[in-house]
């Protein structure tokens, strides 16, 4: 029998990416690129019945950290579970190109400060057959992937590579490095680079507690990168700040757009230190726009939060003299001795906090909370550990201690942090109103032993436009807008993101009714049996990329129609209607 199209989507209440009302329709997909939207008679050689189902483009993910495992892995999970089909890397100056020989430990070492991607996996996992960034490329080119995967050039690795142990000291770039700098960043735009990332926060250390290389660079570096982009004519900024002095950064930020042409996006969260700060961002977003400037803020869709366990980087007993003594025993035998009483007794006798540096969860027991099947991303004072505690009447390592050993040992204790001061995320709703903000931050791939948000996507749906109880809620065309079509454009993919004739037949068919996310959970699939968090959800009932499908009800079909993408993509001219 003659097929009109390759594959027909049937039925679904299609949100198309603009922002525009949901309406029924088939979706017809020819050659990797959608054919048609409306009542279609043609038959697909392959047929997918949408019927009470939504149909929406796939979700672009513009901040993850896949730069190592798209060398290794061709599934590049936990985001393409979450109806992700394009994803960026090589966000917050941190990558693995250009690097020369006696560099790939350096670099290595500063990924797994920053991302917490341990050593033994990504010196196992890495195959280093690249030193230049066209190399790297190139090398990415010839792998295949379940979703497509653009790459950004990394400040860090570009940095030492040009200056070598002076830029490792954060030595001001002298004339000649940034001329090297801008030279290497113009061939990298015209090899395919997406664009440029770059990390100004005392955040971002490598494994060793010495701060990115990146973190001081002058204006004059920054921007003679941004000008070796605009002769090329291509790329984007990318940049993550501490805003220290915010008018001096944002005034800084903005001289570099307007210099360079190019556009730019930045991390933006609601900062326990300014829990206001962010409307100050929202009103200068709003000025550069009306200068004509290209600046967007990516923002977070849920707090962004560390994680605890027993099977994770840290625990609230890491540094007690007990639990040291057991800290390298498999996960099985620790549970039996955190449940003998007597060990019990002389854990909880013990003060680790003393020894604890950075975030010990004993620091914060009126905010950390149980981590449960379904999470709760928006919880309430009442149900943080030390409002448990004091309800029963117990220490609240008691209660952690208890929850840690629930599952097996698998049980969870999360604290979420930025865009949590004030424990709502009535904040972020603002947020994601404002025309200048698109989702982002779910650093996909990375931090692997303490923060899960690869599944920021599904919250989009799942939290805001369906399940939001303790504040208003967004359109669920809205937050399918910023997903896709402004995602898309904001790193100048624009060829996907909307559901119309002409554009890459990237989709999902999604039961949003029963759509959900599960606790995030570990595993050990990384290189070396490395450990790592993963999150999945339920209710994604196709994914398609290029017009293949890759999932099925969040199994892998084996398709892997997934390449890398050389810069950015051009709209594309509309095809015929049928």
């Amino acid at each position: 029998m003659d097929t009109a199209f390759d594959l027909v989507l049937r039925g679904g209440t299609v949100v198309d990416g603009t922002g525009a009302p949901a309406f029924e329709a088939d979706v017809g997909v020819r050659d990797g690129r959608i054919a048609a939207v409306g009542k279609l008679t043609g038959a697909g050689a392959e047929e997918i019945d949408a019927r009470g189902q939504l149909v929406t483009p796939g979700f672009v993910d513009i901040h993850t950290h896949y730069d190592g495992q798209a060398t290794w892995d061709e599934r590049l999970q936990p985001s393409s579970w979450h109806g992700v089909t394009t994803v960026v890397m090589g966000n917050c100056g941190v990558g693995f190109a250009p690097c020369r020989p006696d560099d790939h430990e350096r670099l290595i070492r500063l990924m797994e400060g920053v991302e917490d991607i341990p050593f033994p996996v990504l010196a196992e996992g890495l195959p280093w057959n690249w030193e230049s960034y066209p190399e790297y490329l190139d090398a990415l080119d010839a792998r295949r992937f379940d979703v497509d995967v653009g790459s950004q050039l990394p400040h860090a690795a570009l940095r030492v590579y040009v200056m070598g142990q002076r830029g490792v000291d954060r030595e001001p770039a002298t004339e000649a490095d940034i001329h090297a700098m801008a030279a290497i960043a113009k061939r990298a735009m015209e090899a395919g680079a997406i664009g440029f990332g770059t990390s100004r926060t005392l955040n971002h250390r490598s494994s060793d507690g010495s701060p990115i290389a990146t973190l001081t660079a002058g204006e004059d570096e920054l921007t003679g990168i941004a000008l070796g982009m605009a002769a090329a004519g291509k790329g984007v900024l990318q940049v993550v700040s501490d805003f220290n002095e915010p008018q001096a950064e944002f005034d800084m930020l903005e001289r570099i757009v307007r210099a360079s042409g190019r556009p730019l996006s930045f991390s933006m969260v609601q900062s326990p230190r300014s829990p206001a700060g962010w409307r100050d961002f929202l009103a200068r977003l709003s000025g550069a726009k009306t200068k004509g400037l290209q600046i967007r803020a990516q923002v977070a869709s849920r707090p962004v939060g560390v994680l605890f366990g027993l099977e994770l980087t840290v625990n609230p007993f890491s540094h007690h003299p007990s639990y040291q003594a057991i800290k390298a025993r498999p996960l099985a035998e620790r549970v039996a001795a955190l449940r003998d009483p007597a060990f019990r007794a002389q854990l909880l006798s013990e003060d680790g906090t003393a020894r604890a540096i950075g975030l010990s969860p004993s620091r914060f027991w009126d905010r950390v909370f149980l981590m449960g099947e379904e999470p709760d991303y928006e919880p309430t004072p009442d149900q943080a550990v030390a409002a448990i505690a004091a309800g029963r009447g117990v220490d609240p390592y008691e209660v952690a201690l208890d929850h840690m050993l629930s599952d097996d040992g698998r049980g969870i204790l999360y604290l979420p942090l930025l865009n949590y001061p004030e424990f709502t995320l009535d904040p972020v709703y603002e947020m994601f109103q404002h025309d200048c903000v698109v989702p982002g931050l779910s650093d996909g791939g990375a931090h692997v032993g303490m923060i899960c948000d690869g599944s920021f996507p599904t919250t989009n749906l799942v939290f805001w436009s369906r399940d939001r109880s303790r504040g208003p809620k967004l359109p669920l065309e809205h937050m399918i807008r910023g997903q896709c079509r402004d995602t898309a454009e904001t790193v100048g993919l624009f060829d996907r993101g909307v559901i119309q004739p002409g554009y890459r037949a990237d989709l999902n068919v999604i039961d949003y009714d029963h759509l959900k996310l599960l606790a995030p959970q570990v595993t050990y699939d990384l290189p070396t049996g490395g450990r790592r968090l993963i999150q999945r959800a339920e209710g994604y009932t196709a994914t398609i990329v290029a017009g293949a499908v890759t999932y099925r009800d969040g199994t892998p079909t084996g398709a892997l129609p997934g390449r890398l993408l050389r810069g950015g993509q051009a709209a594309p001219v509309a095809l015929a209607a049928e």
